[in-house]
Formats: structure tokens, sequence, C-alpha cells
């Protein structure tokens, strides 16, 4: 027969149980790592299928790219306008000159 435990021992024993559960709780939530709201189950996007930052930087000199060319092109035929007008200007300048002489 098993010796009976001594009923000291017993309110010890309570106490000690009712310090350790909420004791291996609070462990168990620190060990554990926190769910952030952007991580939000089902939307992560597997590295694969995401491009890469090379390729973001790519993307971003290629419109670069392609603004320079319009802002060129622009320049080109804002240049061609000035130039003509002041063609424009001296031949007129030279007519008006010669119908004076």
């Amino acid at each position: 027969r098993e010796a009976p435990i001594p009923k000291m021992l017993a309110p010890c024993l309570l106490r000690r149980a009712i310090l350790t559960v909420p004791l291996v709780f609070l462990v168990a939530l620190l060990v554990t790592e926190p769910v952030r709201a952007d991580q939000e189950a089902g939307t992560a996007i597997p590295a694969e299928s995401r491009p890469c930052v090379d390729c973001h930087a790519f993307e971003f000199m290629q419109r670069a790219l392609q603004d320079l060319k319009k802002t060129a092109y622009n320049l080109d035929t804002r240049t061609e306008t000035l130039l003509l007008q002041v063609e424009k200007r001296n031949l007129c300048d030279c007519i008006a000159a010669n119908l004076l002489n």
C-alpha cells in the first residue's frame, strides 16, 4: 500500500502547481513568434514569383530612359522651332533692309 500524502505537503504541491501553470504559459508566449498584421495567413508571395531588386532597378531605368528620350525629343523640336523663327526674322530683316536701299 502507498504511503498517504502528508497533510502539510498537499497545500504546498497545490500552490506550486498554481504558480507553475501561468509560468509555463508565459514562457510559451515568449518563445512563440507573434504574427504581425502584414503576415496574414495565405498572403505570402513565394520568392520565386516576386521580381528581384535588380528587375525593379532595370524597370526603373527603362522608364527613366524613356522619359529622357521624350525630353530630348521635345528639346530638339523646340530648338528647331526657335532656329526657324530666328532664320525667318533674319530673312525678313534682310528683305526689309534691301527694300530700303
